[in-house]
């Protein structure tokens, strides 16, 4: 299971999209349990009272299977999203923060790369923009997903 796409720009002024949005994909052979699981949100340079914010998963996603998850809409767009399997609240920056899919519904509490990159419950990882939090580190190249 891996983050497939983010999208923090929903209900902005001129965006097409009302909502933001994470998408998971199944790159497995099999069907495979979100249950418990959740998808977790920082912005890109946290200070020390910045906390993960966390929406909650449930269910399965299908060998090669998407699974949408719908996050805080805005004041702006146009269109919503297409049928979502889970719902947050979730604001997220349109230009620069970092996406966590873990295997459990605690708030994280790694605030650098390689503090992320130590803790076994993320199961992927996605920065953007200027995040200091992304997938490897400064010394290490990034995994292969």
């Amino acid at each position: 299971m891996v983050i497939n796409e983010v999208y923090g720009g929903g209900g902005n002024s001129g965006a097409t999209l009302k909502n933001d949005f994470i998408e998971l994909a199944n790159r497995g052979a099999s069907a495979s349990s979100v249950d418990g699981w959740s998808v977790q949100y920082i912005s890109a340079s946290p200070g020390a009272t910045t906390n993960w914010q966390v929406t909650a998963l449930t269910g399965d996603v299908d060998a090669g299977g998407l699974y949408l998850i719908g996050e805080a809409a805005g004041s702006g767009g146009t269109t919503d999203l297409p049928p979502t399997r889970a719902s947050g609240s979730i604001a997220m920056s349109a230009t620069a923060g970092t996406v966590a899919l873990v295997d459990n519904g605690t708030a994280l509490a790694c605030k650098t790369a390689d503090d992320c990159a130590a803790d076994p419950d993320i199961v992927d990882l996605v920065g953007f923009g200027t995040a200091v939090i992304h997938e490897g580190s400064e010394d290490a190249p990034a995994p292969s997903n």
